[in-house]
């Protein structure tokens, strides 16, 4: 199975399954020098893990993060830095149900369709099991672009199915406050309700998440094909469930005009290139390029397909069957994906920034 790292010169590869032994990764082309210890990647990983509210699965794995390899002495050495998860709290005879029948809406039927053979215990390889060394790898390039470039990355949950917050209420310091990871207090209570009810009736609901990074240097990017956009689109729709991904004014911008949406500019001595931006409609990029502004990601994250509903599909051998998927599944998927965006941009990030540097002589 190939299309398993991410990144050039800064890559996380990861490998594992969702009720194997354990979960693991690789991250290259990290620079000797970076202060890094477990603690580091752990606190995102908390945030990342289940069973922590009534409104996560139930699955409590504790996501304790063990460095392998590429840290000596509290420093990286700039070799590989191995990590490892190990998986506790398996339930794998919850699947034994759907060994042989295949859940709509999952990656089921096309695995055994690829590969002729699949892991039916918790979607296996395709089991977002997997984002958790994301996180970790996120953490570390996180760690890298904090010191060396002064970056930024903070994710929020702005939507739950029809439930939205208002953006006037929203503030950063709420969004470690409450299990949604929204930015706007007066929300939280119309998600717990939301959630409840949709949990009660044994379905699952989408939401929509924002991502934004502050402190980006004016000149990440490679065009034409490598576009700072590119692949931070690739890197957020390679997270398992989402299915829709806007940079800046994204879908909005068809219904403008250049009047409205050109970011227009004006000479400012006491920004550090000399210039402000009046608006940021391009989110930060231009031509591929960071400008200096935020950048700013939204993305669309759907229901899972992992409910108590009866649903119907076919088996093994293609005779009709109904499937109701039983044990612990997330009512959103959406509220455990924000660390996982935080991450996603902040790899991306980071392997542009290293490209970015290496043009630079440092």
């Amino acid at each position: 199975m190939s299309g398993n790292g991410f990144g050039i010169l800064f890559r996380l590869t990861t490998f594992g399954e969702s009720h194997g032994p354990a979960i693991g990764g690789v991250v290259e082309g990290c620079p000797a020098g970076l202060p890094l210890a477990e603690a580091d990647l752990q606190r995102d990983l908390d945030r990342r893990r289940p069973g922590q509210s009534r409104f996560t699965t139930a699955r409590n794995e504790p996501d304790q993060v063990r460095i392998l390899s590429g840290v000596f002495e509290g420093v990286t050495t700039g070799t590989p830095i191995g990590l490892l998860i190990e998986n506790q709290d398996k339930r794998s005879v919850d699947y034994r149900e759907i060994q042989d029948r295949f859940r709509p809406g999952h990656a089921d039927w096309v695995y055994q369709k690829k590969y002729g053979i699949r892991d039916y215990r918790g979607g296996g390889r395709a089991s977002a099991r997997e984002t958790a060394l994301r996180v970790a790898g996120g953490a570390i390039a996180k760690k890298l672009l904090a010191d060396q470039a002064g970056v930024r990355i903070q994710g929020a949950l702005t939507a739950m199915g029809e439930v939205a917050i208002d953006r006037q209420n929203w503030r950063w310091e709420e969004v470690e406050r409450n299990p949604f990871f929204t930015p706007d207090a007066d929300a939280v209570p119309r998600f717990e309700e939301l959630v409840k009810m949709i949990r009660a009736a044994g379905d699952s609901v989408g939401a929509l998440l924002e991502v934004i990074a502050t402190g980006v240097p004016v000149g990440l990017g490679e065009p034409v094909f490598d576009r700072l956009d590119a692949d931070l689109a690739k890197a957020l729709m390679s997270i398992n469930a989402v299915k829709g991904v806007e940079i800046g004014s994204g879908m909005a911008a068809a219904c403008g005009q250049g009047s409205m949406m050109a970011d227009e500019m004006v000479p400012d001595p006491g920004q550090p290139d000399g210039v402000a931006f009046l608006s940021n409609h391009a989110g930060g990029i231009l031509g591929g390029i960071s400008t200096g502004q935020p950048i700013v990601a939204r993305l669309a994250v759907k229901p899972t397909s992992s409910i108590a509903i009866p649903r119907r599909s076919v088996t093994l051998d293609n005779q009709a069957c109904e499937v109701v998927t039983r044990g612990r599944h997330d009512p959103c998927v959406g509220i455990r994906a924000v660390p996982v965006a935080e991450a996603m941009m902040a790899l991306t990030l980071a392997d542009h920034w290293l490209r970015f540097r290496s043009r630079q002589g440092r």
